[in-house]
């Protein structure tokens, strides 16, 4: 990876790809009479000085600033469809809350609930990725990156040869979110008692922070045990759950995104 070339981001839509850069985003679909629309924008950005740069503080802001860029596409691109709007969805919602229910009435050990509510809030995001397009789209998002990453623009053209699996994924965060979601909320209940929805809203601010730094740590620290841990986890999720292999179709819909993210951040060969 050439680390002289912008970083680029991006999230699996329902039905096509968003891609993100430093200063905009770009997000193409494949329309049903086969057809390819592409937009972009620029990303809106949460920085006001230092102080948003602090650890713990800085991935906070981060993850505000991927979760606002989806009005952004939604206001540009209405035919985009996000992958939580998948018709099982809902599903994993309300089973997720019923589990989170029988946990709480039949564990009695905060730990042990603590630690089933944090895994019991992945699995909307599971049951939706489940025989869903998005795993296909995720793939795409990982090889055009990847393709992006090893070769530059041009190398976008290549990248059916790429892994699906990507070290910078999301899923990486996975573990260290159940991690830092079930001890900031074990220790909110040890201090405080029982935690109402403010202290709940606190610890989940917290948690998102220290599992974003650890996602960063193990970028910077690959030899790492934690690191590994991280990596090997996301590994894990990516292989068996998270991606399917593209067809030549679905990353033809990923090079106009890419391509139209490199025209909005000026990025040339």
């Amino acid at each position: 990876m050439n680390e002289q070339r912008p970083r680029l981001g991006g999230m699996a839509l329902a039905n096509g790809l968003l891609v993100h850069g430093p200063a905009h985003w770009a997000a193409a679909v494949r329309e049903t009479d086969g057809s390819i629309t592409v937009r972009s924008g620029p990303k809106p950005r949460f920085s006001a000085g230092p102080v948003t740069r602090l650890p713990l503080i800085r991935g906070v802001v981060r993850l505000a600033e991927a979760m606002a860029v989806l009005p952004a596409v939604r206001k540009g691109l209405p035919q985009a469809r996000f992958a939580m709007e998948e018709r099982g969805a809902p599903i994993g919602i309300v089973t997720a809350l019923v589990a989170g229910m029988v946990v709480r009435r039949n564990v009695r050990s905060p730990l042990a609930q603590e630690a089933a509510a944090a895994v019991l809030g992945l699995m909307p995001a599971v049951i939706s990725l489940a025989g869903s397009r998005a795993a296909v789209w995720h793939a795409v998002e990982h090889k055009s990156i990847a393709a992006y990453e090893e070769d530059g623009p041009r190398g976008v053209d290549n990248a059916a040869a790429q892994p699906k699996e990507h070290i910078r994924c999301g899923s990486n965060l996975v573990m260290p979110l159940l991690v830092s979601t079930a001890v900031t909320n074990l220790a909110s209940r040890r201090l405080l008692g029982r935690a109402g929805p403010v202290t709940r809203a606190v610890a989940a601010v917290a948690s998102a922070g220290v599992a974003v730094e650890w996602f960063a740590f193990a970028h910077r620290h690959p030899s790492n045990p934690l690191s590994k841990a991280v990596h090997a986890s996301g590994h894990l999720i990516q292989a068996k759950l998270a991606t399917r292999e593209p067809d030549s179709d679905d990353l033809q819909v990923g090079g106009a995104a890419m391509r139209a993210l490199f025209a909005a951040e000026g990025i040339g060969d």
